[in-house]
């Protein structure tokens, strides 16, 4: 296949898989779909007859017209029915929108704008396609049926294209979706979560969602088609315009709340709907569509556009910009040079070298194409290979952005090298890759797991510098895989021989022989490690003699060096010189050094760090081998380094050089027993897990975990047992793998610390590769704890499903294992998912569950914790007076048993009890208590929603402007947690703050970004709150501009759909307020009788759960409405709402909202005038319904001004 067909086929496959993610409700997998269908593309082209003949039919064509050298006419473009058939199609759906919008009661002039809208866009969409379109020219054959003429070709490329979309693509996206149907609920058959049952069926097939709104989405065969409705009436959207060959896009009329109608796209199968990218008008034809997976209609047109034909509200759909791995990206690669070795130390003898790098990379920045500069230092070991590499990228470090290391001990003895899948997330990790990728290994052979890890390696390295430094390489196929493409970075590998990667290899590849340093480098070199400032005078027949004992290589010079303390150059020559200690330069000047100037401890150290492998270590790992104290294991390190023996990595850590390594394991294998081994090996497991449990101790508490562990820890604070703890997490994860014979209930406890570490610091990477350690291992106890973790973790990527399919499995394992403690735990994690999902019912369950299993006393830590989190659900379903009493016990018992951390999460659940309570005084203290106690612990992910919660106090006392600011703040922050359901709070609560700053239309943004966010993690209590508010606010912003209610279809169909998500979920308050909302819209469009109803049913649920502040909105609100109810005769209704209005007025409580006795005195005001028969309602126009901020607080019991109510659980 040509590459330009191929990249025409990639970018069909492109169009198919994106289709198939959005119908899948975002739960395909992109970026693996698109591998593996690149990856068998060749392969469907060739197999499927159709797609293959087609092939070679359009491939004939192709070079029978280059060789005729003809090029399609431009006149030809606008030749027959191409002008006509569009131009009736338009205005076919021009008349359409007009007569609709009349059926549903919009005046003549809003029809007819519409329609002319619709006309105006279809001319447009009819002249493009005209103007751009070579299909046109397929449409018209000629007499002759010459093979090469323009025409034909195009013919023989569509008909190519639908054959490789229907014939292979199709059927290929079909086989993908079957494969991994036992993973997924439901087979073929996708629930529509929040609002109702829905049907996903590819390649021909529907998405039919449920009560939010009907909508159908299909493509198959080459005819694509799409319908959206919606309910309420109002400017009908449809558009007309040519797509793809010989097919028109058909537009019919609009049935729903802003658009909606028919799209019908003809054959040729290339069509594209741009979703989430609707066009303003005065360009292209652009149908856009929201994203609402979860029941909110396939084809959702919102209300925020600035043109006659606007997508959605600027969210959802097509290719999301992922702006929370972006953000973590920025971060990480910032961070990245800090994790290089420390480049201080002599260096001496390779500045040429250097420079020689320097110029490559400038060379390479200057070429007309972007490819990466790849250097080979190629040199036996001891040489500086790395030394070199190291250097390079420090002093390159402005012309990059990023950098990382990776060992592939390809030239280890003893070891496996790293596989390509290691290194690929290994390098992923270091540069911000997305991080539920290494996290979730499972699921795919090795094989697809490269494939799509160097996929998504390749795309996050596109057109990003940084400096890769591949140590030790043995393999060049490696090489190649870890190549990025598209990308000025400089790759510098480390190997012994020169690596052929190959003439095709896309990069600029240099050679460049690190050998031995000559004589002007070898003395600079020895003289700069020498022990003493002065060695004596010079002694050049002494010091030629060194250098050739030494091999000039810089690792035996250092250690030769550092032998010149006590003794003359000719000393040292004649020891070095003396017979035994071996041919190899390096392991004489080891020799020499280990038993010639070392007391036995220090040779028992140097033995024994051999246990410790490749990872940096410090005192800690130092003083375990040796069974000593930590300063005089930290002395010992120190003289090592001195000794040229260890590497200097960073601070007080060390690392074996692999020469070094080799010579001690040679040296503790002749002079120390197995069983001295074994105990070394025990010793240091232990200690690191009592001091890592120790640190998490003091986070967490005494948790039954580790409870009662041990006694002290050693550590002057948090900080510096924190700051240890991040330091050690690479040895401690090494460790874990060469724990062999160690006591298992020891490795447990490492394994535990570590993981509590990974989610505490947000390191999915590590916890990744723990979790695929405990799996191979296959130890239950070990599984079960590492899996629970993972679940945790799962959760706070937002991948909620997973979460709740991880936990309920280890709920399951914990429980026939007969483990109260650890299913409690289990449950309670699993609860807090519950309720990050919206089943708050079910949520409630498992959090209730979880204490009764927690009541003996030795499991009161862990109660504390369960305790919060079922606050925090009974919060969000309106019991505000058990929330605050579930709060004082957590806090008790945080403090009791020491945690801090768990204090700091009460802290923030009470501060969000105050603001519902409208104590934004209390609320800000809490939450600020929180920040600081977060901070302490380096709880990153806590911080970011504290923030959140700070800048929504600051919107509950009236502060628009700076709220908007501080969330905006907060945003950043959950994105650099890739903390996905904290943006989508975020951006939620940022949308109202716009609200109340009077930007509405960037309200109407965020609002529907959250709800699609709410959506694709398939938060049902988030995804109601955002469609609330998003209806309201939509329903504002379409008055503002009209004047009056009536064109608020799509506001009232968001609302209704929120109305049915908060009572499948069983939230009173949120229903109740849904109902207000609706009356508000039925009443503006003169449906008084229906909005009469929904305030009675909003009455009822209120007082049902002891609402009388949302009860007195729902009885005002009627009061307004009674005049109304009879047409033409008011005074009825007027006497009744005179009654109702005085018994409002005089049934007053603490909960009242203070605005509401104003718009009560107005509403006295209205009826003491008069209402004539034609007055229309006026509350709406007079400012007398609830706004946001009667909504955002519960007058309940234990709300606002009730004895009792402001009871500060943090006071001790």
């Amino acid at each position: 296949m040509r590459e330009s067909h191929r990249t025409e086929a990639e970018r069909l496959l492109e169009r198919a898989v994106a289709e198939e993610v959005r119908t899948s409700g975002g739960r395909a997998d992109t970026e693996a779909l698109l591998a593996r269908g690149r990856a068998e593309l060749d392969a469907v082209v060739g197999a499927v007859e159709g797609a293959g003949g087609a092939y070679a039919v359009y491939l004939r064509a192709v070079e029978e017209a280059e060789a005729a050298g003809r090029t399609t006419r431009p006149a030809d473009r606008f030749a027959g029915p191409v002008i006509g058939g569009s131009a009736l199609v338009t205005g076919i759906a021009a008349a359409a929108a007009f007569g609709a919008d009349l059926a549903l009661g919009t005046t003549a002039g809003t029809a007819l704008g519409a329609g002319a809208a619709v006309a105006v866009a279809g001319a447009a969409a009819t002249v493009l396609r005209a103007t751009t379109g070579p299909g046109r020219a397929a449409g018209r054959r000629g007499g002759d049926g010459e093979a090469g003429r323009p025409d034909v070709v195009e013919q023989s490329r569509l008909a190519w294209l639908t054959a490789l979309e229907t014939q292979g693509i199709r059927p290929f996206l079909e086989r993908e979706r079957e494969a991994p149907a036992a993973e997924r609920s439901g087979a073929g058959a996708s629930e529509a979560g929040a609002s109702g049952p829905g049907a996903s069926e590819a390649g021909g097939g529907r998405f039919e969602a449920g009560t939010g709104g009907a909508g159908a989405s299909g493509a198959g065969g080459g005819l694509g088609k799409a319908e959206g409705s919606g309910a309420g009436g109002s400017t009908g959207g449809a558009g007309a315009g040519a797509v793809g060959g010989a097919g028109a896009f058909e537009a019919g009329a609009g049935r729903g709340a802003t658009g909606g109608g028919a799209f019908e796209a003809g054959a040729g199968g290339a069509y594209e709907v741009d979703t989430g990218r609707g066009t303003a008008g005065g360009g292209a034809f652009g149908a856009g569509t929201g994203r609402d997976v979860v029941g909110a209609g396939a084809f959702e047109v919102g209300a925020a556009g600035g043109g006659p034909f606007t997508a959605g509200s600027g969210v959802g759909g097509g290719r999301r910009v992922d702006r929370s791995a972006a953000a973590r990206a920025r971060v990480v690669l910032e961070r990245s040079f800090g994790h290089l070795p420390d480049p201080g130390g002599a260096f001496a003898g390779r500045r040429e070298e250097l420079a020689r790098i320097t110029r490559w990379v400038q060379a390479g920045r200057a070429a007309p194409l972007t490819r990466p500069t790849v250097v080979l230092l190629h040199g036996e070991p001891g040489s500086g290979r790395t030394t070199l590499a190291v250097r390079a990228a420090h002093a390159l470090r402005d012309q990059f952005r990023g950098a990382c290391v990776v060992d592939l001990r390809g030239g280890a003895t003893g070891e496996r090298p790293v596989t390509t899948r290691e290194a690929l997330l290994h390098l992923l990790n270091r540069l911000g890759a997305p991080r539920d990728r290494l996290l979730f290994r499972e699921g795919a052979s090795a094989e697809q797991q490269v494939r799509q890890l160097s996929e998504l390696y390749r795309r996050q390295l596109s057109g990003v510098p940084v400096v890769l430094i591949l140590d030790d390489v043995a393999d060049a196929s490696q090489v190649r895989a870890l190549l990025p493409e598209r990308s000025d970075s400089l790759v510098l590998v480390t190997c012994r021989e020169p690596l052929d990667l190959g003439a095709d290899v896309p990069a600029e590849v240099h050679a460049l022989p690190v050998a031995a340093l000559d004589a002007a480098g070898a003395e600079e070199l020895l003289r700069a490690t020498a022990a003493a400032p002065d060695p004596g005078p010079y002694d050049a027949e002494a010091f030629e003699r060194i250098r050739e004992l030494c091999g000039g290589l810089p690792l035996a010079l250092r250690v030769a060096g550092s032998l010149l303390g006590g003794r003359s150059m000719d000393d040292l020559a004649h020891v070095l010189a003396r017979p035994g200690w071996g041919a190899d330069p390096v392991e004489r000047a080891l020799s020499v050094r280990y038993f010639l100037d070392f007391d036995e401890d220090a040779r028992q150290l140097l033995r024994r760090l051999a246990l410790a492998g490749r990872a940096s270590l410090g005192a800690a790992a130092a003083a375990a081998l040796l069974g000593g104290s930590g300063p005089e294991a930290a002395r010992r390190l120190r003289e090592l380094s001195a000794a040229g023996l260890l590497d200097h990595v960073r601070g007080e850590r060390y690392r074996l050089h692999d020469v070094v390594r080799a010579f001690a394991a040679g040296r503790l294998l002749d002079e120390e027993d197995a069983a001295e081994i074994a105990a070394a090996q025990e010793r240091l497991v232990r200690n690191h897990a009592e001091l890592a449990d120790a640190v998490i101790r003091m986070v967490d508490g005494k948790m039954s975990t580790r409870a009662d562990r041990f006694d002290g820890h050693g550590f002057g604070s948090l900080e510096a047992a924190l700051g240890w703890l991040d330091e050690e997490s690479s040895f401690l994860t090494a460790a874990l793998r060469h724990a062999e014979g160690v006591d298992q209930q020891t490795v447990l406890d490492l394994l535990s610390a570590l993981c509590d570490y990974c989610l505490l610091r947000g390191d999915l990477y590590r916890l990744g590769e723990i979790n695929e350690l405990a799996e191979s291992v296959g130890q239950g106890l070990l599984t079960r704890s590492v899996r629970w973790r993972t679940g945790i973790a799962a959760r706070q990527l937002g991948e909620l499903d997973k979460a709740h399919q991880t936990l309920t499995s280890v709920v399951s394992l914990y429980q026939e294992a007969h483990q109260d403690a650890g299913a409690a735990l289990a449950l309670c994690s699993l609860g807090i998912t519950l309720h990050h999902q919206g089943r708050l019912t079910e949520a409630a369950a498992r959090l209730r569950e979880a204490l009764a299993l927690q009541e003996p006393e030795s499991l009161a830590a862990d109660r504390g914790w369960t305790l919060h989190a079922l606050a925090a659900v009974e919060r969000d379903r309106g019991d505000l007076a058990e929330a605050t009493a579930l709060l004082e016990r957590s806090l008790a018992l945080h403090r009791e048993h020491e945690s801090l951390h768990g204090e700091a999460w009460a802290h923030f659940q009470y501060g969000q009890v105050l603001l519902v309570r409208g104590d934004t005084a209390g609320a800000e203290g809490e939450l600020r208590r929180a920040l600081e106690t977060y901070g302490r612990v380096r709880d990153g992910r806590g911080e970011a929603w504290a923030l959140t919660q700070l800048a929504r106090a600051r919107l509950a006392a009236g502060e628009a402007e700076p709220a908007v600011e501080e969330l905006r703040g907060a945003l950043a922050r959950h994105r650099e947690q890739e903390d996905a359901r904290g943006e989508a709070w975020t951006l939620y609560h940022l949308g109202q703050a716009l609200e109340e700053r009077g930007d509405r239309d960037e309200a109407v943004r965020e609002l529907g970004r959250a709800r699609s966010m709410f959506s694709r993690m398939r938060d049902l209590y988030g995804l109601a709150c955002a469609r609330h508010h998003l209806g309201r606010v939509t329903r504002d912003q379409q008055a503002a501009r009209a004047g009056n209610l009536r064109n608020s279809g799509f506001a009232r169909q968001l609302l209704v759909d929120a109305r049915a998500d908060f009572r499948r979920i069983g939230v009173a308050h949120g229903e109740a307020w849904a109902c207000l909302e609706l009356a508000i819209v039925d009443a503006g469009n003169g449906r008084v009788p229906q909005a009469l109803a929904l305030c009675e049913e909003a009455r009822s649920l209120f007082e049902g759960y002891g609402d009388r502040r949302g009860a007195d909105w729902a009885r005002l609100l009627r009061c307004g409405l009674l005049p109304h109810a009879v047409p033409g005769s008011p005074e009825p209704g007027v006497a009744s709402a005179r009654e109702e209005l005085a018994a409002l007025a005089a049934d007053r409580h603490p909960a009242r909202d203070p605005r509401l006795d104003d718009c009560a005195e107005a509403h006295g005001l209205l009826l003491d005038r008069g209402i004539a028969p034609s007055t229309p309602w006026q509350a709406w126009d007079l400012g007398l319904v609830p706004t946001r901020h009667a909504r955002e607080i519960l007058g309940v019991r234990g709300g606002p001004g009730e004895a009792g109510a402001r009871k500060d659980p943090a006071a001790p």
